[in-house]
Order: C-alpha cells, then structure tokens, then sequence
C-alpha cells in the first residue's frame, strides 16, 4: 500500500508540475492551487518514503563506530540506535498531533476550501508509523554470533559451499 501510495504521489507531482510549466509557458496560465498542492505533495512524498525506507531498515545510517565494535557491543549499539530514533519519532509524532490538533481548531485552509489540518495528517501517520516499526526492529536485532547470522562451510560433491546456519536447504553463497 505505501509503495502504492508513494508512486501515486510521484506520479501526480510530474503531471502537476509539468502541466503547470506547460500552462505559464503556452498560454501565461496556471492552476492557481497547482503550487501550494505540490508543496503538499512534497512533504507527503518524503514522509512517505520515510516509512519505507523504514520499513525495508534502509534509514540512513552512520556506522563507522559500529564497523570496529566487537559483535556483542554491535548489536548493543544497534538497538540503542534504534531505540533513540524511535524516542525522537515518537516525540515528533506527539507534537504533529499537537500540531494537527491546533489546526483542526484554527481551521485554515491551504487549497482553496482543504483544511491545513488534512494536509499535515501526514506528519503523526509517518512518525508514528516509523515509531512502531523501529520499536520492532530494535527488538528483533540479531544476536551476534547467532545462528541466524553466520555462514557455515559445508562439504558437497563440487566443493565447499557457504550456506546459512540453520538453513541448510539455502545456499548462501559458493566459495572457491
């Protein structure tokens, strides 16, 4: 549904922007909504490929420190991260809240008759969303050394291969 929803938004800003160009350039026209709608959509894009990449656990990730920590500091590491990242998640998820709450009472619109409240739903959905998924991951970080994580050598008629612990049907990878 997000993967849906992201190329649907990608989608309709290249249509909206480029009927925008199209329209100020051919006829010195435009949708006066077009502008504001695509600032919308921009935030809605991000935010949106925020919980992907959430998701998928492709955050951006600064991991220099983690490359030279002994694999039981690794995982520790790992979860403090996470763990942090969902703190501040969930921070911002209370204050969009705040944030949709105050707009809901002011009941500005952005878009000609669209309440700016409808427009910042995305903001406590995404960091809520994204809170929740971290809290799961950081709970089901890999042990190190786990049986999950290693790669077993195994004898075979063409030589050795590297196959996953506790899989021994999969094969991981050949060497030599």
């Amino acid at each position: 549904l997000e993967d849906a929803l992201l190329a649907l938004i990608l989608l309709s800003m290249v249509l909206l922007a480029s009927s925008q160009v199209i329209m100020r350039n051919l006829f010195d026209s435009g949708f006066t909504w077009g502008d504001p709608l695509l600032r919308l959509l921009v935030l809605w894009l991000g935010l949106m490929g925020a919980m992907v990449a959430t998701r998928l656990d492709k955050h951006i990730t600064v991991d220099a420190l983690l490359r030279v920590l002994p694999p039981g500091l690794q995982r520790a590491s790992r979860i403090f991260t996470k763990l942090a990242t969902a703190l501040v998640c969930g921070i911002l998820t209370w204050q969009a809240v705040r944030l949709v709450a105050i707009d809901y009472e002011y009941q500005d619109r952005v878009i000609n008759h669209l309440p700016v409240w409808v427009g910042d739903l995305i903001l406590p959905v995404a960091f809520g969303v994204m809170t929740l998924r971290l809290l799961l991951q950081a709970a089901r970080v890999p042990r190190a050394g786990g049986d999950k994580d290693r790669l077993l050598l195994c004898e075979q008629k063409d030589g050795l291969v590297a196959r996953q612990a506790g899989r021994p049907e999969q094969v991981a990878a050949a060497v030599g």
